[in-house]
């Protein structure tokens, strides 16, 4: 790529599109593969951006720990919703299941990559297992993991991944942590520098960067890239809805904060009803991670046929005031000229 930066994968938010126009326009697309539990259904967006594109497109797989079932905290995180569903005319759902499955546990996802041969992998929420990595490796695939903590910085170089994601408290969306019960607080630039000379990879700096100069106070900080998500969530190319494109260019910014409480693993999104009336003190824990999800959606479902617009999850970073709504490629543009400019 000619310029040193990654359009993050955001799951649900992202498109095939966005990814092929951050691609061809010299960056680096990214394709959240990890909605995709259906080796078909993978199989066929592989080929489809194969045939749109020679540009490489990073591919990301969610790497969590499998979330068993667990009736009894189940039930219980379903009672304590029961009221919000019930203030908006609706159910909760009778029991929980893992909305997105590990890849850690999906051999069929595996033998589609190997096939399909990306150039460029990346994992979150933790690493796939020694036997996917070693065939992973075989695709000639250029590696990335997604980490929070220098501890997962070592894990990561230890099991034999190429590049380090650094992703500091400031990322908009899911937080990349291995364990999401430990919650690090660094921030973007200071993870990035703490990870430089303690690791023999090179890092990207992921979290808060939004415009060219961003872009330039990680590279100065030791990292090779850049990796923006918000920047690009509000690109037409994306899957975001017209209230969400209007929350993330509001003016002045809205507030974002951290939660559990909307898929059961910590992410960054603009504060809504669903965060500060469901994220109360002395609330009982929050089913597991995707589990809690299923519930999530359902209540955002419920909430959207009720017409209340305060329950919509919309993920974002603390950067998201300086978003543009501009086309993939003439943002990539944009930015490729403010990191010249800081540089200069």
């Amino acid at each position: 790529m000619s310029v040193p930066l990654i359009q993050a994968p955001m799951a649900g938010v992202s498109t095939p599109a966005l990814a092929v126009a951050v691609s061809e326009a010299g960056a680096l697309g990214s394709f959240a593969a990890a909605t995709l539990t259906q080796p078909a259904a993978l199989a066929q967006q592989l080929a489809a951006l194969a045939a749109a594109t020679d540009r490489p497109i990073n591919v990301n797989l969610f790497c969590h720990a499998p979330s068993p079932a667990d009736p009894a905290h189940d039930a219980q995180w379903l009672t304590y919703l029961t009221p919000f569903f019930t203030s908006l005319h609706s159910t909760p759902p009778p029991q929980l299941q893992e909305v997105y499955p590990s890849f850690r546990a999906n051999e069929a996802l595996l033998d589609v990559l190997v096939q399909a041969r990306p150039q460029v992998i990346s994992f979150h929420f933790g690493l796939p297992t020694t036997a996917q990595l070693t065939a992973l490796r075989t695709t000639g695939a250029v590696l990335l993991a997604c980490v929070t903590t220098l501890a997962e910085a070592q894990a990561a170089e230890a099991a034999g991944v190429d590049m380090l994601v650094a992703q500091g408290v400031e990322a908009g969306g899911h937080r990349g942590t291995f364990d999401p019960t430990v919650e690090p607080n660094i921030a973007t630039l200071d993870l990035t520098r703490q990870l430089v000379p303690q690791t023999r990879l090179p890092v990207i700096a992921a979290g808060g960067l939004m415009d060219g100069a961003d872009l330039a106070a990680a590279l100065r900080a030791g990292a090779v890239a850049g990796q923006l998500g918000t920047a690009f969530a509000a690109c037409p190319e994306s899957a975001a809805s017209p209230a969400y494109r209007a929350a993330l260019l509001h003016q002045p910014p809205l507030p974002t904060a951290l939660t559990t409480v909307i898929s059961g693993r910590p992410a960054r999104g603009l504060v809504n009803r669903f965060m500060q009336e469901v994220d109360q003190p002395g609330r009982p824990p929050v089913a597991t991670y995707s589990r809690a999800y299923l519930a999530g959606k359902a209540l955002v479902a419920a909430a959207q046929q009720a017409g209340e617009p305060g329950f919509a999850v919309q993920w974002a970073g603390t950067g998201v005031g300086r978003a543009r709504a501009l086309p993939a490629a003439e943002l990539v543009r944009t930015l490729a000229a403010e990191l010249q400019q800081a540089l200069a």
